[in-house]
């Protein structure tokens, strides 16, 4: 899992996106993994992102943006489309995606 580096006052929107795996292509699905976190870390608008996946391969990633327009434009972006294409034909058995707006937040450190 990543560290929690998401810091921010809100408000501010996050777009949850929830997914089981396939085991089809582990390295080519890691590889493109990072390479979306980084071209979304450079586009407009982007805050920040938190991930996890369990051995089970149930995931949960994290973006969180500035505006519901800039969401808009990273889920254009064509290099994130081809992504998302090849994760319904391959990497995916099903995800569920939630944008919400984001009010409060708080949280314990020891």
């Amino acid at each position: 899992m990543a560290a929690m580096a998401f810091d921010r006052e809100p408000p501010y929107w996050a777009v949850i996106f929830t997914s089981e795996r396939t085991a089809e292509d582990p390295e080519g699905y890691g590889q493109t993994a990072d390479e979306m976190v980084t071209l979304a870390s450079s586009q407009p608008g982007f805050l920040g992102v938190e991930t996890a996946r369990g051995t089970d391969g149930i995931g949960i990633t994290v973006s969180y943006w500035e505006s519901l327009d800039a969401i808009r434009e990273w889920r254009r972006h064509a290099d994130h489309q081809v992504a998302q294409k090849l994760g319904r034909e391959r990497w995916y058995r099903a995800y569920t995606l939630r944008i919400a707006h984001v009010e409060r937040a708080y949280g314990f450190e020891r």
